[in-house]
């Protein structure tokens, strides 16, 4: 299959690049590799991809040294015209959207960043799908699309039409944007409400990356609403695979579009997962405790039932597995060792 991936210099998305090209699927990385978080950091996914990144230029296809069929190309999804030539000329079999302007509390700073790529760069692929169609779409959701919901755990049947963060808010009208678009053009879709994904070559901005690197250098680490929150935190091994079953999933006419949580299930509180990264590192962590935070919500409980049913798979990673794994290779690529 010719595989179309966004966000391919991601966290996500290049785990996903290398699983679908190393299973022999044609796959198409695109990103704008804005510099929202350190470049580097996105530059050196791709370099593991055999992306060189003296070789990226805007709208030119880079091919990857070390798989055949992987090329990567430089557009942002706001770039209308772009991503027209784009579908017009490679005629994807699929399409995973995993591009967007991440981040919670950043929204409150720029919410125009979040309008123009989780908005108009949504609709922007749909309308290319629409003209150049494919056999199935799937897309990242989040598990921020539940709000201050307090029946947990989230079920895909809960209402979301309370969020409390521009993030939460651009998501979840995706999900309605694509629910449109699939019944109105016959455009199979499959959306994903990713609970806290974590593990080796994570955003710097996410939790365990701020915490390890406090910790190590001994230096306070925020917590906020006084440590009183929990998060069902989730192995980027594990949504990687969930993606892989959901990309190659034939949606039937009577359910041509469905969301689905991908989650463990298995909900930790903050507290514990600091002192689960203290083991791990083998030092105490100071803290500073600060009230909630704007945007923020005081738990993430995936019910993933429906998803395991579905696809027949269920994340499976511990979180005391996955940290130390994360952990590990925090230490090797920011201190050499």
């Amino acid at each position: 299959m010719k595989i179309l991936v966004t966000g391919g210099a991601g966290f996500i998305g290049s785990n996903l690049c290398r699983r679908l090209v190393e299973r022999g699927d044609d796959v198409v990385a695109l990103d704008n590799i804005n510099d929202y978080y350190d470049v580097e950091l996105k530059y050196s996914r791709l370099s593991l991809l055999g992306i060189d990144k003296s070789a990226i230029q805007d709208k030119v296809f880079v091919q990857s040294r070390l798989y055949n069929g992987l090329r990567f190309i430089k557009i942002n999804l706001s770039e209308r015209e772009s991503l027209q030539h784009l579908f017009e000329a490679e005629r994807f079999d699929k399409v995973c959207n995993l591009a967007a302007q991440a981040g919670v509390r950043y929204s409150l700073e720029n919410p125009y960043a979040y309008v123009e790529s989780n908005l108009i760069g949504f609709v922007n692929l749909l309308e290319c799908m629409r003209h150049y169609p494919v056999k199935h779409f799937v897309f990242a959701s989040s598990s921020s699309v539940y709000g201050m919901n307090s029946h947990v755990p989230f079920s895909e049947e809960d209402k979301t039409d309370k969020p409390v963060s521009l993030y939460a808010a651009t998501k979840k009208s995706d999900e309605l944007m694509a629910h449109v678009y699939a019944h109105l053009y016959r455009i199979p879709m499959t959306g994903l409400r990713y609970f806290t994904v974590y593990g080796p070559w994570g955003r710097p901005d996410m939790a365990p990356s701020l915490f390890v690197t406090a910790i190590q250098e001994g230096r306070p680490i925020k917590v906020f609403n006084n440590g009183n929150l929990s998060r069902d935190f989730t192995y980027i091994d594990d949504i990687v695979e969930a993606t892989v079953k959901a990309i190659d999933y034939n949606r039937e006419e009577e359910h041509i579009y469905d969301v689905y949580n991908v989650g463990c299930g298995h909900p930790v509180p903050l507290m514990d997962f600091i002192h689960i990264m203290e083991e791990n590192l083998g030092k105490k962590a100071i803290l500073e405790m600060y009230p909630m935070q704007p945007g923020d919500v005081y738990q993430t409980y995936a019910d993933s039932s429906k998803f395991e049913q579905t696809f027949g798979f269920k994340p499976s990673v511990t979180l005391g597995e996955g940290l130390a794994e994360f952990v590990a290779w925090h230490k090797s690529y920011n201190c050499g060792e």
